[in-house]
């Protein structure tokens, strides 16, 4: 090799780091947008309503965040899997049908409930019926997050949090005049769908709910792998949170989402990473297959570490300063900061891993390791909570993330060696 071709392949290695770096900068910057939202609503929650109204105002959450998953799963996993890095033609075409499939499983689920909550009655059925109404807006506007980020404009999904945030204040000013959760839910909602309108505008795309049921049928090999391993993540933490409320009361649950809440930041970062993770992971996978084991090893590694650095800080908080942020929770939520880090830091090792079966089409795999962690989930938090309450809980739950976190890497083990053995295309373009 001359010297002149050296230098051209060490430029270009360095350019493809930097473009690397600055799509993983633009997740986490999205990111830490998004969550500045939801940290927003949360601490006024908290500091507003009590420990009590909180506690309903999670059980709420937890159940956005199963409808979140289900809808990831059947439309924006597949897109983020086989349409980042494709030419635009192919990307415009694939988005309107996902996009639809998402706002679709919004107006669904969203019928559900309403329905669900008429039924309960009183603040948690309230704080339900608004979820009903809210769904279809915050789905489609997550849906227009991957979409940017697929095709590898990070920034676009950013300025899409940022409005979202914009809109949000003028709506929790409403909400706490009316002081209620469901003024809370509905003011999150509302806001998101103003972003979700915004983004039809950024991407020249309007979502098509019409191409849902071909979207469904194409994708089906990992749409339905990828449904059930994220409805198992996130219905995991509903039923722990159910759970939890059962056996140690409502309160217990808001102990438990305080003690997120303070995990906040760094929680950002994690999700942040996460939705440019597996887009980063194919494009590895494509372009220097070999290297994808220590990428994945980088980025699980270098995340755990981080989520013990931030728990550590959080030990030498004052009492005054956290009584500040989170008001009346503050004193329980206290107590669960050990267990929710060593819980965290297990389940950011395991999200390397998960990135990389993710890349590799390894749905199956995927799902096996899924299933698998949220049993252990399951089991560790409601066991937990037997024993000891809340904190009982936080330390089931970190048992269960660090052992599940070896599951997945064992599991991406094998697949690595399998596709170095018999290489298998898992991209479509068209």
């Amino acid at each position: 090799m001359t010297t002149t071709e050296g230098e051209k392949t060490t430029g270009s290695a360095g350019s493809a780091r930097r473009a690397i770096v600055g799509r993983l900068s633009w997740g986490l910057a999205d990111q830490a947008a998004s969550s500045m939202t939801n940290f927003a609503v949360g601490i006024y929650v908290a500091r507003s309503l009590g420990l009590g109204a909180f506690g309903v105002f999670s059980l709420a959450w937890v159940t956005y965040g199963v409808v979140l998953n289900v809808a990831r799963g059947l439309a924006t996993d597949p897109l983020v899997v086989r349409f980042s890095g494709v030419p635009e033609a192919s990307w415009r075409g694939a988005v309107p049908r996902s996009a639809g499939t998402a706002l679709g499983v919004g107006a669904v689920i969203g019928a559900a409930c309403l329905a669900v909550g008429a039924g309960l009655g009183g603040p948690l059925g309230s704080a339900f019926v608004c979820l009903g109404v809210a769904l279809p807006g915050l789905l489609l506007q997550d849906a227009w997050r991957f979409a940017f980020f697929a095709a590898g404009a990070g920034r676009k999904a950013f300025v899409n949090d940022v409005v979202w945030g914009v809109a949000l204040v003028p709506a929790m000013v409403v909400a706490a005049r009316v002081g209620s959760v469901a003024a809370f839910v509905l003011a999150w909602g509302g806001s998101a769908a103003v972003a979700a309108v915004y983004g039809c505008f950024q991407s020249g795309i309007r979502p098509r709910p019409a191409g849902a049921r071909e979207w469904l049928r194409e994708q089906r090999d990992l749409g339905s792998r990828y449904l059930v391993e994220n409805v198992s993540l996130s219905g995991a933490s509903q039923l722990r949170a159910y759970g939890l409320g059962a056996i140690a009361g409502v309160g217990a649950v808001g102990a438990v989402r305080g003690a997120e809440l303070l995990l906040g930041p760094f929680l950002a970062m994690l999700m942040g990473l996460s939705l440019v993770t597996v887009a980063e992971a194919a494009r590895v996978l494509r372009q220097a297959s070999h290297r994808l084991g220590a990428f994945c090893l980088l980025l699980g590694g270098g995340q755990a570490a981080a989520a013990l650095l931030w728990g550590g800080a959080l030990l030498l908080v004052p009492a005054r300063l956290g009584e500040l942020v989170l008001g009346g929770v503050w004193h329980s939520a206290a107590q669960l900061v050990v267990p929710a880090t060593l819980g965290v830091a297990g389940a950011s090792l395991g999200t390397g891993a998960a990135a990389g079966l993710r890349a590799l089409g390894a749905a199956r795999r995927s799902l096996r390791c899924q299933l698998f962690a949220s049993a252990l989930y399951v089991g560790g938090g409601l066991g937990g909570a037997l024993a000891a309450g809340a904190v009982g809980s936080a330390w089931g739950v970190a048992a269960a993330t660090v052992g599940s976190s070896a599951v997945w890497w064992l599991e991406l083990r094998s697949a690595l060696r399998e596709h170095h053995q018999e290489p298998i295309t898992e991209v479509r373009t068209s």
